[in-house]
């Protein structure tokens, strides 16, 4: 069965629960999950994933969420190859800022230099035109992520 980790950044909740709804899509889909919310490199080595999906907001001038970066700097210090396995990137985001998506934007760049495969192209969902981003990710999610072997 393939294994998906859902690795979500979030400030005031939204990332978590597009995180939550895309793991009851996932798994729907006959994809094996793993939420996590508080990410620990080591946990989501043991957890053994096929593909990496990162769920992000962005905070601050484009930084990463305060429950996320300890995670990024882990793997930025550790440098874990992701060679053979597949990430994506759901980056949340206000486009009225100059830093729009810029956590996405960090993230994806770092999970491209540990060598991951995009399985997409990243989404970037704009707070300024939807307050519901489940509703352009459910979606996004169906396109790329099709039924598990």
């Amino acid at each position: 069965m393939t294994k998906v980790a859902l690795i979500v950044g979030t400030v005031y909740g939204a990332a978590e629960y597009v995180g939550e709804q895309a793991q009851a899509l996932l798994k729907e889909l006959g994809y094996q999950t793993m939420l996590f919310t508080e990410a620990k490199l080591d946990d989501v080595l043991s957890f053994n994933a096929d593909i990496w999906l990162v769920i992000s907001s962005t905070t601050g001038q484009g930084d990463i969420p305060d429950n996320l970066l300890p995670f990024y700097l882990d793997v930025q210090n550790r440098f874990p190859l992701l060679t053979g396995k597949q990430f994506a990137v759901i980056a949340l985001g206000d486009s009225s800022y100059d830093t729009f998506c810029g956590a996405g934007e960090q993230l994806h760049a770092l999970l491209l230099e540990i060598q991951g495969t995009e399985l997409a192209p990243m989404l970037r969902i704009d707070a300024g035109e939807t307050l519901e981003p489940e509703t352009i990710a459910l979606p996004w999610l169906q396109q790329h992520f099709t039924k598990a072997n």
